[in-house]
């Protein structure tokens, strides 16, 4: 092993792993762990090449600001670029994407500016028209525009490919890809439509996206909404190459999250949600075949970026794509059950900093008080505020001292009609009955689910 002089010499050269552990029909399945990129993802590819592409070409001066609009992993490499080069950086991100991502790009440096991810493009708030605004505003700026960069499917026509057919011995017979700048499809179509002409580009989609149904029908039909980062359209970008392609799927936000979730768990390997969408295709591709044939999907990125949500089951009741089976009352409401040891709970006994913590780890405002089995009390953070203010205790004080004991307690066979009075008077209700604790019902459960069942 060779030792780098820069973060930047790491990138690329990624492994590529056989898959073993799924029912690939009579295909061999392999998997190019992109997520090995420094950055985390296959955008440290073309961030680099980008970046120098637009020095040679003197669209970036020394000390300016580079612009990029992204849904986070583009960022993320361009963020790990501008840092090594002494570029600021200045990102605009639709607000679906991962708080986990976020972070990481502002814990480099970077200026992030969230916009709306319920507008189309052409919409100011559009995140690309939004990037393209600030760079005609700010001086000394470049717009480095993924979507339009033709260096962008460049990066992965001369290393990407040629990386994937080394490893597989030149024995590649399709290779399954998402779309989102269009980058990854263009560039492995140039580079294999010449250097391995029986290598079939297919297509995952997410539902909602417009790609799917163009590529198998010339359709342009109206995009919807989906949850997958980072691929998945609601427009060709210009550097899209469709006619590439000889097959699409399109694979919805609940298939994406549970095949990321057991790639995790079979295979060893957490990667993000746009894999999930990739390999769920993958797999779907390899069960239709009659023959063996050689597959190459990607771990497009890690997905330590997705902790908070797609590996978060509270975050999947939300969305409605846990899977829980509806019972028909008020349990169907509560967003973390005490059956599943989702909820979080103190005893009249814990003190008030480890009561902090917990809320603070698990980000809820108020928590059930529990002693033997039983909810004898509710905290939250108004109660924890005024018990410490002035107070020489502080901290120390034991949860009883301070917890509220007026509990409103309905059985889950209540409406929601009776329980609405209890949010007019900032309370919350807590559904049990004589011998069961089910869990809490919250205004924002109450409004998710209201929401869900309009959807």
């Amino acid at each position: 092993m060779t030792i780098c002089n820069s973060v930047l010499d790491m990138i690329g050269n990624t492994p590529m792993l056989k898959l073993s552990k799924f029912d690939t029909g009579p295909c061999e399945l392999f998997l190019k762990l992109e997520c090995q990129n420094p950055g985390g993802s296959i955008k440290d590819r073309i961030a680099v090449v980008m970046i120098d592409a637009a020095e040679k070409e003197g669209k970036i001066k020394p000390g300016g600001t580079i612009i990029e609009a992204t849904a986070g992993n583009t960022g993320l490499g361009l963020g790990l670029v501008a840092a090594q080069k002494g570029y600021q950086l200045i990102l605009v991100i639709p607000d679906k994407m991962s708080p986990d991502k976020i972070r990481h790009i502002r814990a480099m440096g970077v200026d992030v500016r969230l916009t709306r991810s319920d507008v189309h493009k052409g919409h100011p708030e559009h995140y690309q028209d939004y990037a393209l605004r600030l760079s005609k505003e700010i001086p000394n700026s470049f717009f480095i525009d993924q979507f339009s960069n033709p260096n962008n499917p460049r990066t992965h026509e001369t290393e990407t490919g040629p990386e994937i057919l080394q490893q597989m011995e030149g024995r590649i017979d399709a290779m399954v890809v998402g779309v989102g700048s269009s980058g990854t499809v263009t560039g492995l179509g140039r580079f294999f439509k010449e250097n391995a002409p029986q290598c079939e580009m297919v297509v995952a989609d997410p539902e909602g996206s417009i790609l799917a149904e163009l590529i198998e029908t010339g359709v342009m039909t109206e995009a919807g909404s989906w949850l997958v980062e980072g691929i998945g359209e609601d427009f060709v970008p210009p550097i899209c190459e469709l006619d590439q392609v000889h097959k699409a799927y399109s694979i919805s936000d609940g298939e994406a999250f549970q095949t990321q979730r057991e790639l995790l768990e079979r295979e060893g390997i957490m990667a993000g949600s746009s894999t999930g969408t990739l390999l769920a295709a993958a797999l779907r591709y390899c069960r239709e075949q009659s023959s063996a044939k050689r597959v190459v999907t990607l771990a497009a990125d890690t997905g330590n970026k997705y902790l908070s949500k797609s590996f978060n089951d509270s975050w999947l009741a939300d969305q409605g794509l846990l899977g829980r089976e509806s019972v028909g009352d008020l349990r169907d409401i509560i967003a973390r059950p005490a059956d599943t040891g989702d909820i979080v709970t103190v005893t009249s006994e814990d003190n008030l900093i480890t009561t902090y913590k917990r809320m603070r780890m698990f980000d809820v405002s108020q928590v059930p008080v529990m002693d033997h089995g039983k909810v004898v009390g509710l905290i939250d953070e108004s109660d924890i505020l005024l018990g410490i203010y002035n107070n020489e205790k502080s901290f120390d004080q034991q949860v009883s001292s301070i917890m509220v004991t007026d509990l409103k307690i309905v059985p889950p066979s209540a409406t929601i009609d009776s329980i609405l009075h209890l949010f007019k008077e900032d309370k919350i209700a807590i559904v049990a009955d004589n011998d069961t604790f089910y869990g809490l019902i919250t205004r924002i459960d109450l409004i998710n689910h209201l929401r869900k069942a309009t959807m």
